[in-house]
């Protein structure tokens, strides 16, 4: 890769990696849509394997950059600035369908069931019998009878695992610091392991939920707004899990100073936004 320094500025040049990265995420998205209409997922798993071969390429160049000494204290305000705004626009996704549950248990339900806060009559002329009860599948009762899944089985253990990742990933922060190397490996590879453990512990819980009670993504307003949240919330974990090792694996190489580590604080910043979106998951979606 070719670069240019503009004043005390670097700026990359003649990079593949974001065209590579643009091919590969809408062939991910087009296969993936492909096969959840029944279609083969060959489209799905070359557009996740060009993403796969991207990520590798691009994270790689970023990290021989940043080793090579080419960043500088403006560069750092940058990469801060656009993580910054990465998180922003994270935020903003899930409060899209946060917003979505409020707007189905609050709004739509009392408008369906003909409340007294409902000035419409509009479960006079679409469901007269419907019934205003949270959690539902709706009217004709989508995907038929289910269970609701409770909050003081899986989904407290994962919340106490997520709660003890944010501190692990603190503790590392604080050896690194404190230029205790052994205490920041330690730190990480404990995140890691138990961000992880939140992903398998999930899949099990998804996996009672399909099998015993009939809770599904298709189990009506309940079920689709419960698997959305749930689902890109574990997506996220497992990004950020996979980040964090990322970041473990580096440091085990000897990469980051006390005085330098954005990539490290970048990592932990994801996970700490992660931990707070799974709390209110946890409150809204299974506690309430």
């Amino acid at each position: 890769m070719s670069e240019v320094h503009h004043g005390s500025y670097y700026v990359p040049h003649s990079s593949v990696w974001p065209i590579v990265g643009s091919v590969g995420l809408f062939t991910t998205m087009l296969g993936g849509a492909n096969w959840l209409n029944g279609h083969s997922n060959t489209l799905f798993i070359i557009g996740l394997s060009i993403m796969i071969v991207m990520l590798f390429g691009w994270f790689g160049t970023v990290i021989r950059e940043s080793e090579g000494g080419f960043y500088n204290a403006q560069m750092d305000r940058s990469f801060r600035w656009g993580m910054s705004w990465f998180i922003f626009s994270e935020v903003m996704f899930f409060a899209a369908f946060f917003g979505a549950l409020f707007y189905a248990r609050e709004f739509a339900l009392p408008w369906l069931g003909g409340s007294a806060e409902s000035k419409f009559g509009t479960h006079e002329f679409l469901w007269p019998n419907f019934e205003t009860h949270w959690p539902t599948n709706g009217p004709g009762f989508v995907g038929g009878s289910f269970e609701v899944m409770g909050a003081w089985g899986l989904p407290a253990i994962n919340t106490l695992i997520l709660l003890s990742s944010g501190v692990t990933v603190t503790w590392a922060h604080w050896g690194l610091l404190k230029n205790n190397r052994r205490q920041l490996i330690i730190g990480l590879a404990a995140t890691v392991a138990l961000g992880f453990l939140f992903v398998t512990l999930q899949a099990i819980e998804y996996s009672h939920a399909y099998q015993h009670m009939n809770l599904k993504l298709s189990t009506g307003i309940y079920g689709s707004t419960f698997f959305m949240l749930t689902g890109f919330h574990g997506l996220h974990v497992t990004m950020g899990a996979i980040i964090l090792s990322v970041v473990l694996f580096r440091s085990i190489a000897g990469h980051f100073t006390a005085e330098k580590h954005f990539a490290f604080e970048a990592a932990a910043w994801y996970w700490h936004f992660v931990d707070v979106v799974w709390l209110g998951l946890f409150v809204f979606v299974y506690w309430l």
